[in-house]
C-alpha cells in the first residue's frame, strides 16, 4: 500500500501550527537555549561546514524552525513517508534538537505531536522545487539558498572538502585518520 503526502499547503498549514503550539509552550526557551547551546558538539565534516562563511553563533537561529516531518507524519501516519528530504545542515540542527530528549519529549506531549527522526530512515536529498521545498515555501516563505542547499550542490562541496580533508590526513570525511597522538606528532606541531 502506498501512502500519499498532503498537498504543501495543508502541511505547511500544519506545520506552522505545530511550530506556534510548541513555541506557546512554558519549556519551550529551555529547549531552545539547550539546542542552541549544543553548538559545541556540532562539529561535523558533513554538515553545517557546507555552508559559505558559516557561522554558528549567527547562522544556528535560521535552521531552528522547521516541523514539518511532523506535520507530514501526522497526516499520513507513516513514518517512512514523513521522512522526506531535508537539507543536510537542517539535518544537523535536527541533531542538536532531539539531543534534549525529555524537553523535547514533554513539548510534543503537551502539542499532541509525535517528532520523528531515524538516522537510517532520513533523506538528506533536499532539492529545490522539491515536496519538502514546496511545504517550507508554504509554511515560512523564501528560503535561505546558503543553509539550505540542495544535495548537488552538497556532494560537490563535500568532495572539495574531502580533497582538503585528505591532505590534513583525515580520511573518509573526518571519520578516520591515522594520527597517533604521539609526542613526537605533538611537539611538531607545538607553537
Amino acid at each position: 500500500m502506498t501512502v500519499e503526502r498532503s498537498a504543501a499547503e495543508r502541511v505547511a498549514e500544519r506545520a506552522r501550527q505545530i511550530l506556534a503550539a510548541i513555541g506557546a509552550d512554558s519549556e519551550f526557551a529551555a529547549f531552545k537555549a539547550a539546542s542552541l547551546k549544543y553548538d559545541s558538539d556540532w562539529q561535523c565534516f558533513t554538515g553545517s561546514v557546507v555552508v559559505a562563511e558559516y557561522d554558528q553563533e549567527k547562522d544556528k537561529h535560521a535552521l531552528f524552525a522547521e516541523g514539518l516531518k511532523a506535520a507530514v507524519y501526522e497526516m499520513t501516519g507513516d513514518e517512512h513517508v514523513a521522512e522526506i528530504p531535508i537539507a543536510v545542515p537542517v539535518d544537523e540542527m535536527a541533531y542538536a534538537m532531539i539531543a534534549q530528549p525529555q524537553l523535547l519529549a514533554h513539548l510534543a506531549a503537551r502539542a499532541g505531536v509525535a517528532i520523528i527522526h531515524q538516522t537510517d530512515q532520513e533523506h538528506t536529498d533536499w532539492r529545490p522545487g522539491d515536496y519538502t521545498d514546496q511545504v517550507y515555501r508554504a509554511a515560512w516563505g523564501e528560503p535561505d539558498s546558503r543553509l539550505r542547499l540542495g544535495a548537488g550542490e552538497v556532494a560537490r562541496r563535500l568532495d572539495w572538502l574531502d580533497r582538503r580533508y585528505i591532505a590534513r590526513g583525515f580520511r573518509k570525511q573526518g571519520r578516520a585518520h591515522s594520527f597517533t597522538f604521539s609526542a613526537v606528532e605533538l611537539a611538531a606541531t607545538a607553537v
